[in-house]
């Protein structure tokens, strides 16, 4: 959950720092000059869309390491450490990608992969998923995580990203510009975008930055299923997998860390549409049907 969740707050960020900016630089002056060009508010939408998708695409290893502070095991320090590098490097032999970064971080049980092309990425594991799983179970979650990689997960929730990120910029903007024409006296007509489209559109651009969220999330579970496929293949048998979910999913709700609880694994409900993985019954179900 950590990769989709660092990469959604970090494009969230971009795409607010990008709209303050274009309102400080006159940029909504020059796209309602002559009234709502809806042609070059779409371009201009897509370019600064993509554009912080792509930007959080390529903060997203580096910002996961600060955040995490994860530790890449460079010169192995202890069996465990070689073990896992040992492991991760035989699972991206068979999955065809370049080897991975392998780090490790202090906090409860987790792992995630980043990185912008599938031969520059990284594969963490927490000190309590070391602690807590046996050893086939680790191998499965570095399975899932290498998975990811050959998949090109993060490529593609960028591009998904990417789409309604411009939608966003492009509706928010529609609906700023018709607020700020609705609330304008006769004597303003034809001057540019007032404050009231300015703040609009940076609310609209939040709101439906939400909206967008729900969105990508639930593309990034359908490719949590897919890389729990991905994992079992990698493993030649879907059991180590299943035996991994089965334990993540015994743990107490009380003793999930805040970033696991939000990814839904023991709930359901309204936030569960901001979950980036699906209930692990779901994900064991999955897999046993083949």
């Amino acid at each position: 959950m950590k990769r989709v969740a660092l990469f959604l707050v970090t494009n969230l960020a971009i795409m607010l720092v990008l709209g303050i900016s274009a309102s400080l630089l006159g940029v909504n002056n020059y796209l309602t000059a002559n009234g709502l060009n809806l042609g070059t508010l779409l371009a201009f939408a897509a370019l600064m869309g993509f554009g912080g998708a792509f930007i959080s695409l390529f903060l997203s290893k580096p910002i996961a390491k600060w955040s995490t502070g994860a530790r890449v095991i460079e010169h192995p320090g202890n069996s465990t450490e070689q073990w896992l590098l040992s492991t991760v490097a035989a699972q991206a032999q068979r999955a065809g990608i370049g080897m991975p970064e392998v780090a490790i971080y202090q906090g409860a049980p987790n792992a995630f992969a980043t990185g912008a092309t599938r031969n520059s990425s990284l594969v963490a594991v927490s000190t309590g998923l070391l602690e807590s799983m046996t050893q086939e179970e680790v191998e499965a979650v570095l399975a899932h995580e290498v998975a990811h990689i050959a998949n090109g997960d993060m490529v593609t929730l960028t591009l998904i990203q990417g789409v309604v990120n411009t939608f966003v910029i492009f509706l928010a903007r529609v609906v700023a510009y018709f607020v700020d024409q609705a609330l304008r006296r006769d004597n303003e007509q034809g001057s540019g975008p007032g404050l009231a489209y300015t703040i609009t559109a940076i609310v609209c651009d939040i709101l439906f930055g939400i909206v967008a969220s729900i969105i990508v999330a639930w593309f990034s579970r359908q490719r949590e299923y897919r890389a729990d496929r991905g994992a079992a293949k990698i493993l030649g048998t879907p059991r180590p997998m299943i035996a991994a979910l089965q334990r993540l999913g015994g743990v107490p709700q009380g003793e999930l860390p805040k970033n696991m609880a939000a990814s839904g694994i023991a709930g359901g409900g309204v936030l569960s549409l901001f979950s980036s993985h699906p209930s692990c019954e779901d994900r064991i179900s999955a897999l046993q049907r083949g």
